[in-house]
């Protein structure tokens, strides 16, 4: 009976490589509590850029006289403004310029930082040193005074302009690190080979050398959208930029000109300092659980930065992975389980 049960039982169903991708992409994202976290926190916020101006419950601008400098209330749940303009509303729509153009000087930004940070390191001779002295300079670019200049030139700028301009002073660090890692990697012996087979040199740095460096892409990317967000609505805070253009430094500067702080409109401008704050602090988040997979001491075995820590304290402890396979006890299920322990070293 035992043996009918056993080859009448179904079998199990074979496991696809698409769901064993899927599974493989879901443990990289959960197991870093800031991945998910930061990811978490991106993704709603690009959720609501899509969507806040279509739920916005009042037009943004529409001033209501009747209701001036109102506190929250079912008709206006964030309080109105000193022209009765509805602060959720513009809230929602504040989203989309914001994220936009974090967005654009990050691309812009990466973009910069792979063609000249990697031909700066490939290329030999002249040509990557010239590479290497124009990033030099733009590294010691004040960013302020160039800002100031465009809002001079033009007040009304658009978003893309100074979009343009924050990622022309945000690419340098990114192709200095491009460039330390492309020296490392164009001396290793796949590289070598590659050219020794007669490779075009964008083929090797397509193929060979960029997909080696996507995690120094994805920090450089990171703190690039971090420092354009951070800067436009700074920029926005003390009235450099186009004024009526709807984002969230736009909103703390007319909160602070129309005196709100002592006011005690604390509803008018508490709301979009949040919303600055949680952006910047999920993709920190985010930069951080980067970081986990790029230190080698942290990505060995999906070791924590906590853990690693607490071994650092104790120099005598080095956290280690043991892996027991197939040593279940009979009966039970044999498999591959992951144990941490740690090991004293002498």
């Amino acid at each position: 009976m035992a043996v009918n049960a056993t080859l009448n039982a179904p079998e199990a169903e074979p496991v696809t490589v698409t769901q064993a991708g899927g599974r493989k992409f879901w443990s990289v994202l959960t197991r870093s509590k800031w991945v998910t976290v930061g990811l978490a926190i991106f993704v709603l916020y690009v959720i609501m850029a899509i969507i806040g101006p279509m739920i916005a419950p009042y037009d943004p601008q529409g001033q209501d006289y009747t209701a001036v400098m109102q506190p929250p209330s079912p008709a206006h749940w964030l309080g109105t403004t000193q022209l009765g303009q509805d602060v959720l509303s513009q809230l929602l729509v504040g989203f989309g310029p914001t994220l936009e153009l974090g967005f654009l000087a990050g691309v812009i930004a990466t973009a910069l930082s792979i063609i000249i940070g990697v031909s700066s390191g490939y290329y030999a001779g002249s040509a990557g040193e010239g590479l290497s002295l124009l990033s030099n300079v733009f590294l010691v670019i004040p960013q302020l005074p160039l800002l100031v200049v465009i809002y001079a030139l033009d007040p009304k700028a658009s978003l893309w302009v100074y979009a343009v301009a924050l990622a022309a002073l945000g690419w340098a660090w990114g192709a200095r690190v491009l460039r330390a890692q492309t020296i490392a990697l164009a001396n290793q012996d796949f590289v070598l080979a590659a050219k020794a087979s007669g490779e075009p040199a964008w083929r090797i740095i397509l193929f060979e050398i960029l997909p080696n460096e996507l995690p120094v892409l994805a920090t450089s990317f990171v703190f690039t959208v971090i420092g354009a967000i951070g800067s436009y609505v700074a920029l926005s805070f003390v009235g450099l930029v186009n004024l009526s253009s709807q984002n969230w430094g736009v909103m703390l500067y007319y909160a602070f000109n129309a005196q709100a702080v002592s006011e005690n409109a604390w509803w008018w401008y508490v709301p979009p300092g949040i919303a600055v704050a949680i952006i910047l602090l999920g993709l920190v988040m985010l930069n951080f659980g980067i970081d986990e997979f790029i230190n080698p001491r942290l990505k060995a075995a999906g070791i924590s930065r906590k853990q690693m820590k607490a071994a650092s304290l104790n120099p005598g402890v080095t956290p280690v992975v043991r892996r027991v396979r197939d040593t279940a006890p009979a009966g039970g299920p044999a498999g591959a389980e992951t144990v941490r322990s740690a090991r004293r070293t002498k």
